[in-house]
C-alpha cells in the first residue's frame, strides 16, 4: 500500500454524530486526534482512518488509495443530514521525537510519534516505519489490514485505541461485541521471528498445514496472521522458516 494520505473535509451542522453512529471509536470527548475504522454491517474491515476535529469541521487522514471509496460510501450514508464531504489541500507530515508546533501523537502508539497537518508538504521522512511497526505489531492498510476480510479484534485494535464498546452502536458492532465476548481469540496478528525471507501474503505452513499468512518483514522479524491452535515453534514460509513461541 502506498504510504500516501489523502485530507478530506467534512462540515455542516450534523457531522459528528453521523460520523460517531458508523465508526469503531467514540469521537465525543476524545482527544483531538483519533483513530478508527468503517466495517462492513458482517463485521469485517473497510478502511481505517485518523480523525482530526476542529471548531468547525472533522478532518480525516486516510490512505489515499482508498479516499475515493470511504467518500462514496459516506455519501451513501449521509442521506438528508446535514453533512458536506469535499477534499482538503492539506498534506500530513509525520515523524519521531520533538514534535514541531501543531503536531499530535499518533493515537495508536507512542512509538509512532506525531502526524502534522499543514498546507505545507514536507520532506520524506527518513524513519523506517515498518520496523517499528513489526517490532510493536501494528498493522498497515492495505498489508495486514485487508478490506472485506480482516476482522479488527484480530488485528489489534483495542491495543491500537481504535475501537471503543462504551460508545454505543456502530456498523458491524454485533459480529465485533461477539468476538469481544469470546474467551480468547483463535486467530491474529502476532510478531514472529523469521529466517530468510518471503513476499508479503505468502501462506505459513505448520507440520503441512495451513497455519497463517506472513506480512511485513523487518531486521528478522515479521507480523503474521496465525492460527494460534496450529501454529508452532518451526513453520515454513516459502523459503523461509517462521518461528512463533505463543
Amino acid at each position: 500500500m502506498s504510504d500516501e494520505r489523502s485530507i478530506v473535509q467534512m462540515t455542516g451542522s450534523e457531522r459528528e454524530d453521523f460520523l460517531q453512529g458508523l465508526v469503531t471509536n467514540d469521537l465525543t470527548g476524545t482527544p483531538d486526534l483519533s483513530y478508527t475504522a468503517l466495517l462492513t454491517p458482517q463485521g469485517k474491515f473497510l478502511v481505517d482512518f485518523f480523525v482530526l476535529r476542529q471548531p468547525e469541521a472533522l478532518l480525516i487522514d486516510v490512505a489515499t488509495p482508498l479516499a475515493t471509496g470511504l467518500v462514496q460510501r459516506l455519501s451513501m450514508y449521509k442521506l438528508r443530514a446535514d453533512v458536506q464531504i469535499t477534499p482538503s489541500e492539506l498534506s500530513v507530515q509525520r515523524g519521531l521525537g520533538t514534535p514541531p508546533q501543531g503536531a499530535l501523537p499518533d493515537p495508536r502508539h507512542p512509538a509512532l510519534g506525531w502526524r502534522l497537518y499543514t498546507d505545507t508538504p514536507g520532506a520524506e521522512s527518513p524513519v523506517d516505519w515498518d520496523a517499528i511497526r513489526v517490532e510493536h505489531c501494528i498493522p498497515e492498510t492495505g498489508i495486514e489490514l485487508i478490506p472485506n476480510d480482516t476482522f479488527i479484534l484480530e488485528a489489534g485494535f483495542e491495543r491500537l485505541h481504535g475501537v471503543n464498546f462504551r460508545k454505543g452502536c456502530f456498523i458491524g458492532q454485533e459480529v465485533t461485541a461477539r468476538m469481544k465476548h469470546k474467551t480468547e481469540l483463535r486467530k491474529g496478528l502476532t510478531t514472529v521471528s523469521v529466517d530468510g525471507t518471503a513476499p508479503v501474503g505468502t501462506p505459513i505452513t505448520a507440520d503441512g498445514k495451513t497455519a497463517g499468512t506472513l506480512f511485513t518483514q523487518s531486521g528478522g522479524r515479521a507480523i503474521a496472521y496465525l492460527r494460534f491452535d496450529r501454529a508452532g515453534a518451526d513453520m515454513q514460509a516459502g523459503e523461509a522458516t517462521v518461528h512463533w513461541h505463543g
